[in-house]
């Protein structure tokens, strides 16, 4: 059970690079002469994506944190 916490923290924490954006996002960013528009439109829809499981994964530790301690 410790060995998949630590591996679904390590995945979810440590990714280096993502790429996510719809397809009529890419070829409208991608016939641009500047790329710092496409990598501020990437990191806006990075950001709009962590922000639900951060949400959800604080909410699971709480309720786990209080089932735990109440079982004790």
């Amino acid at each position: 059970m410790k060995n998949k916490i630590i591996f679904f923290l390590f995945s979810f924490l440590f990714f280096l690079e993502t790429k996510a954006q719809c397809a009529m996002c890419r070829a409208v960013l991608e016939s641009e002469e500047g790329k710092g528009t496409a990598e501020g439109i990437n990191d806006g829809i990075v950001y709009l994506m962590v922000i639900p499981y951060i949400l959800v994964f604080g909410t699971i530790f709480f309720v786990y944190k209080k089932y735990k301690s109440t079982k004790s």
